[in-house]
Parts: structure tokens; C-alpha cells; sequence
């Protein structure tokens, strides 16, 4: 099972509509995904709520996607959080995971993706070579939040399949 994490906690966020099209792709392909939200998800402390989430959509995860904003140069703080309160071994360790930064600016969060890089390899997982920036990412979506750009569209495709087979 895949898991595909939208890691932005602000209301109404392209990062979402990103990773929905994200699932939709992988649905498409009769591929088993969740996606966790983390505008809809009470990850602020550890508690029961927070482990039964765990339990349901982190551990049983064999893959990851993690679509993420910029946020001041890097990855969002929530994210971080996330990955903090987990039980790190159980959700992370030796899993593979594959990234895509977006931004309304020129580079797509690449600095985001290089940070985040870092920390997913010190939690022993396998990160996908192929990590996606998505420029411009209000431009290049429709009013419903599906991409119009055909570049994007194989840009997405083309990285999915090879994280299929990675």
C-alpha cells in the first residue's frame, strides 16, 4: 500500500490538490493508496487519535509520497511534526518514498526536497531518485484542481511508473 502524504496544514492548499491528483493517477492504475491530509489531521500531540492514525494509514504503508510546499525555503513545520510524533522505526525505517515539491514561484521547493531528503535518509529510508519540482503550481491547474499542463501531466505519470518499479 502506498500512502500519500499532503503536508500542508493550511486550509484550501494546492498541496492537496496536488496529491489528490496524485491518488486519482495511482487509482487509475488499480494501485491501493490512502492519502493523509495534514490540513484534516490532529497530529500535534501523540495521542489516542494520532496512534490509531498511525496504526491505519502510516505503519500498514509500504511506500510513501510525500507532496510538500515551500515554506521559507524549506518543508513545512507540520510535516516535521508529523514525522516527530510517529513511532519512527515502525512508520519509517527501510521504506521507500518518493517526493514532489511545489510552489507558486520559479523552483518548486527544491531546497524543501534537499532538506527533506536529508532527514528521510537519517530514518533509514529509501528515498526516489526521481523528486519532482512543480513550479508555478497555481498556473498550471484548473478551477476543480486538475492539471492542464501537459508537461506536467507526463512529468507526474513518468515519475509514478518509476516509483512503481523502484
Amino acid at each position: 500500500m502506498i500512502t500519500i502524504i499532503s503536508g500542508s496544514s493550511r486550509q484550501e492548499n494546492n498541496t492537496k490538490k496536488v496529491a489528490l491528483e496524485y491518488q486519482r493517477i495511482l487509482q487509475e492504475k488499480n494501485i491501493e493508496c490512502s492519502l493523509l491530509a495534514l490540513d484534516d489531521t490532529a497530529i500535534y500531540e501523540r495521542n489516542a487519535a494520532f496512534i490509531e492514525m498511525e496504526n491505519e494509514i502510516l505503519i500498514p504503508a509500504e511506500r510513501f509520497i510525500i507532496i510538500m510546499p515551500e515554506y521559507n525555503g524549506s518543508y513545512p513545520g507540520i510535516l516535521k511534526l508529523l514525522i516527530d510524533n510517529t513511532d519512527i522505526a515502525k512508520v519509517w525505517w527501510y521504506k521507500k518514498v518518493l517526493l514532489t515539491g511545489i510552489s507558486t514561484g520559479r523552483a518548486g521547493n527544491l531546497r524543501g526536497m534537499e532538506h527533506l531528503t536529508g532527514s528521510l535518509l537519517h530514518l533509514k529510508m529509501q528515498v526516489h531518485y526521481n523528486r519532482l519540482p512543480i513550479s508555478i503550481v497555481d498556473k498550471l491547474m484548473d478551477s476543480n484542481g486538475r492539471f492542464t499542463d501537459t508537461l506536467t501531466i507526463n512529468a507526474i505519470h513518468n515519475q509514478v511508473e518509476q516509483f512503481l518499479e523502484f
